[in-house]
């Protein structure tokens, strides 16, 4: 007979009803599919967009037990909801995936991948957008700040002291930077042009190798002259302008039906509970983040 500690662990281990909804859709949509099925979400709508909400290193752990039991050959659909993260935990989940599935990666956008969630995007061989669905500028953020603009203010403060003006101020500005950090967002703007332009080249263009097409999208999404604002959202026919391969959600009634309604058991699970960001497939338990 188990013992009071071991009833209650029983308990806890129970799924939540929220769980059992998100699951009962993700299987649905896989079993649609045929294809693997991994939602990858975070609640930085709700007023927490920080470390914890953003893609991390931290995501490795929930991507490894998504992955557990899985067949390879079935290829993988990517739900994304994200702000984005850093970019090298950006660049290892990639890796990882595309070593288990190769190029036979989907992402499927329900409203918003932004910033690296892009970069993620473009690793894949096509990308399903809705016209309520959004991508973003992948030009990196340091500190929260645009490297761009960091740069350009590094810049202009060059100027002004090469012709002795503005001394005051810029020496209170550029105080605020630790040394080399200029340094640091230019090669963070290089490394997010290099991986994009590996992934599409290795990926979404790999049967059509296009460099004008790549190098256009690359240089559209990673400049912030062009983008203005690092939270710009890029609808579906911005995307297809660019030279993207987007399938359109609401060409398929049926896919449509369960990729919303999943994403509707998502919202429901953030205003419900604590939990800050949910990595899950259609086998296996989820992978939670809860607010601390």
């Amino acid at each position: 007979m188990p013992n009071w500690s071991q009833i209650l662990e029983e308990i806890q281990k129970q799924p939540s009803k929220l769980d059992i909804v998100r699951h009962k859709y993700l299987e649905r949509l896989s079993e649609y599919t045929g294809r693997n099925t991994i939602a990858y979400y975070s609640c930085f709508l709700n007023g927490l967009n920080d470390l914890n909400t953003s893609i991390n290193d931290q995501d490795m752990c929930g991507f490894m037990n998504c992955l557990n039991g899985m067949d390879p050959s079935k290829g993988l659909d990517l739900i994304l909801h994200t702000p984005g993260g850093n970019i090298t935990a950006t660049e290892s989940i990639v890796a990882y995936l595309r070593s288990k599935f190769g190029d036979d990666i989907r992402a499927i956008i329900p409203q918003m991948a932004m910033s690296a969630g892009t970069m993620i995007s473009l690793a894949c061989k096509t990308i399903v957008m809705g016209k309520h669905s959004n991508l973003g500028p992948i030009d990196p953020q340091i500190n929260g700040i645009p490297a761009y603009n960091i740069i350009n203010e590094f810049q202009e403060a060059k100027e002004d002291l090469d012709k002795g003006v503005n001394v005051n101020y810029w020496s209170m500005q550029l105080n605020k930077y630790p040394p080399a950090f200029v340094i640091q967002c230019d090669n963070a703007i290089k490394l997010s042009s290099e991986l994009v332009t590996g992934w599409l080249e290795t990926g979404m263009f790999k049967d059509e190798y296009k460099v004008s097409t790549i190098q256009n999208i690359v240089n559209s999404l990673n400049e912030n002259q062009n983008s203005k604002n690092h939270s710009r959202h890029y609808n579906v026919d911005f995307c297809k302008n660019l030279g993207l391969k987007i399938e359109d959600l609401e060409e398929d009634a049926n896919l449509q039906d369960l990729v919303l309604s999943l994403h509707h058991a998502y919202t429901h699970t953030f205003s419900n509970t604590g939990c800050i960001k949910i990595i899950e497939s259609n086998i296996g338990m989820p992978y939670i983040i809860t607010q601390k």
